[in-house]
């Protein structure tokens, strides 16, 4: 398993949109993963708040990076892929953001179906953004495909 900052090397060598739009990770366990977005002049809107593509990757980051964590613990190769998403907006995203997935769990059930059998896989995760005061701003569903790679 990764650490939290080897991870954010790797998100910052492989997406790094999502470094300078200043996303980090500050938590990676089996079950939850946490990213953290500040309201700068780099990823604001003309609302003065976050602009939305930017809490749509904190929110799938939130989610990938445990996927990406799973896959390299198997050490086989297998592909990930964003096949949907949804998203909604509650409140204006002002201050810092938080976004957490706590699905983490339903990765290891589908990696092991997919390494089993040969098939494709589907997951369907969900991330929620809380500012400071604990109120949600937004919430998503990703779906992630995974597959062993022939």
């Amino acid at each position: 398993s990764a650490t939290v900052k080897q991870m954010n090397w790797f998100l910052r060598i492989n997406v790094p949109v999502a470094y300078l739009c200043g996303l980090r990770l500050i938590a990676l366990t089996k079950s939850n993963a946490a990213i953290t977005v500040k309201l700068n002049w780099l990823n604001k809107n003309p609302f003065k708040s976050i602009y939305f593509a930017v809490q749509s990757m904190a929110a799938e980051l939130s989610t990938g990076v445990m996927v990406l964590d799973k896959i390299n613990e198997s050490g086989k190769k297998v592909s990930m892929l964003v096949t949907n998403y949804s998203g909604r907006f509650t409140k204006k995203a002002v201050g810092r953001i938080i976004f957490v997935c706590k699905d983490g769990l339903l990765i290891e059930r589908a990696l092991k179906n997919t390494l089993e059998t040969g098939e494709a896989q589907t997951i369907e995760m969900n991330s929620v953004g809380t500012d400071e005061a604990g109120d949600q701003v937004s919430a998503y569903t990703f779906q992630w495909s995974i597959r062993l790679k022939k």
